[in-house]
């Protein structure tokens, strides 16, 4: 028993506690073998890699297998975690849970897919477009460049963005500045010059007409 989750399990709402030891319990009866960690600030099972996870909220639990889309409930694990963040939808008493005999039977299932090595399949790649910047843009990055900035150029493809940050060399902290303008062919930019302890960082954006 890993005592970080001991830790979660004490720190979180009455109602989310006798959810979070009932699904412990199952699953240590299902996977005896079952290792308990944290990982991205939430328990997590392993069993021969990532196996399922829990994790409490305000007002609700949420059960997570990690390969539920090669999983028999496939279907419904998806739709539940559409509103909830969780295979087995929002869970805000032992009541809203399945019967004991179904959550193990389905953490089995999942410690099979480990067992034979099944990975769940990549997700496809979106396809890459080739980022056309304007000759005046080109121009006005110049001018900036002049200033001592970095530029750091990638695109935003599904917003049709194009995304320029830029690291300036340490200097004191100043107001955010806002200006826009209007370039050639394009819609109006705008500028957003921020600042931290270190680094002042310009961020700019704008879509092609």
């Amino acid at each position: 028993m890993d005592k970080r989750i001991d830790n979660y399990i004490t720190k979180s709402a009455d109602f989310a506690k006798p959810i979070l030891n009932h699904l412990r319990k199952l699953i240590h009866t299902a996977c005896p073998h079952v290792e308990e960690t944290i990982k991205w600030g939430f328990p997590h099972f392993d069993y021969k890699g990532m196996m399922c996870s829990m994790a409490a909220f305000k007002h609700h639990c949420a059960f997570n297998f990690w390969k539920a889309a090669l999983m028999k409930d496939a279907d419904s694990f998806e739709e539940n975690n559409k509103n909830s963040m969780g295979h087995y939808g929002k869970i805000a008493s032992l009541e809203d849970l399945p019967s004991d005999k179904i959550i193990i039977s389905r953490i089995k299932e999942a410690m099979k897919l480990n067992d034979e090595g099944i990975k769940v399949p990549e997700r496809n790649k979106p396809e890459k477009k080739e980022v056309v910047v304007p000759d005046s843009l080109q121009k006005e990055l110049v001018k900036i460049k002049k200033q001592h900035l970095l530029l750091i150029i990638s695109a935003l493809h599904k917003k049709e963005n194009i995304l320029i940050g830029s690291a300036m060399q340490r200097q004191k902290r100043q107001k955010i500045k806002e200006f826009q303008l209007q370039l050639n062919g394009c819609q109006k930019v705008k500028y957003e010059i921020g600042n931290t302890s270190e680094n002042s960082i310009i961020m700019l954006k704008y879509k092609n007409n």
